[in-house]
């Protein structure tokens, strides 16, 4: 629709944007949003876990989000602030980067007769639990003064929502934290909060992020050092979660041994805290099948 306005419309848009960013006083709809929840498919719906919430939002709103999320990458970008490991809505990168990644380690392992541990971390409700006041921190740790931050600061702390289900809505929440799902620019704000993940990674570990989707790896000819070397590695990454208010999901974190050794061996025993996390065979990572012998 916003494609189709005249010229006269569109200056009369870029003349109400600018008044925003000048005044910081929001339209109270713009940060209201409407929760459509989705079934997960294969999962059980009598569940409320197993449902996808999707946001909808002013597509007004929307539009300014995008402009202010060019704004920000942007800086990001040109003083090479984010972290190379990260994927995710960067420019000339994609999940085939991490996906390459990944296998170009198994088969470098494979070829040295080695085992590849990798380890896929699920961070429970990413987005509901990022930390406010971390990520304007972060955001002056980053240099960025001005309109941009108050912008993001009233973004952030003005948002409501309520739940749509067919002509049915539920009663008004208010979201005291975390950023809101659905959002452009909660994306990029959610990735200047995990960027300082990579900070706390084993020297030899390799490391991708596409988002909030986190995996690492190890390789070695005896199973104990990559265990050894990947469970410091957890170690560092729990107590960064603790720092910053993030839990690590114990149920959906992972562990693959990919190796192509014969015989048996025993599956490693890495653990979240006290929680031991479950190895399995394969695991769908970035929409492709890993299995342990690729």
């Amino acid at each position: 629709m916003l494609r189709h306005l005249s010229e006269s419309y569109i200056l009369s848009l870029l003349l109400l944007f600018n008044r925003i960013w000048e005044t910081q006083v929001f339209p109270t709809q713009w940060c209201h949003a409407h929760v459509l929840p989705f079934p997960k498919p294969g999962k059980d719906p009598t569940s409320t876990n197993n449902y996808r919430p999707i946001a909808l939002t002013s597509c007004l709103s929307t539009l300014m989000e995008h402009i202010v999320s060019a704004r920000l990458m942007f800086h990001l970008e040109s003083h090479n602030l984010l972290s190379p490991l990260q994927s995710g809505f960067q420019k000339s990168r994609s999940t085939t980067d991490n996906l390459i990644r990944l296998e170009t380690s198994i088969r470098e392992a494979f070829v040295k007769k080695q085992y590849n541990i990798s380890v896929f971390f699920d961070i429970k409700k990413a987005y509901d639990m990022s930390w406010r006041y971390g990520i304007l921190r972060d955001l002056y740790a980053m240099d960025i003064r001005g309109n941009l931050p108050v912008f993001i600061q009233k973004f952030l702390n003005h948002h409501s929502f309520q739940v749509r289900l067919h002509s049915f809505y539920s009663n008004i929440f208010i979201q005291e934290q975390g950023v809101p799902q659905g959002s452009v620019l909660s994306i990029f704000l959610f990735i200047i909060k995990i960027n300082s993940i990579t900070h706390h990674i084993n020297q030899g570990i390799q490391c991708s992020l596409y988002v909030d989707d986190v995996q690492i790896s190890y390789s070695s000819k005896f199973l104990n050092v990559a265990e050894r070397q990947i469970q410091t590695t957890i170690n560092n990454f729990t107590k960064w979660a603790e720092q910053y208010s993030f839990v690590f999901s114990t149920e959906k974190t992972v562990s693959v041994v990919f190796s192509r050794k014969r015989g048996v061996f025993p599956n490693p025993e890495l653990f979240i805290g006290r929680s031991l996390i479950k190895v399995v065979k394969e695991f769908k990572y970035l929409g492709l099948i890993f299995d342990q012998s690729l």
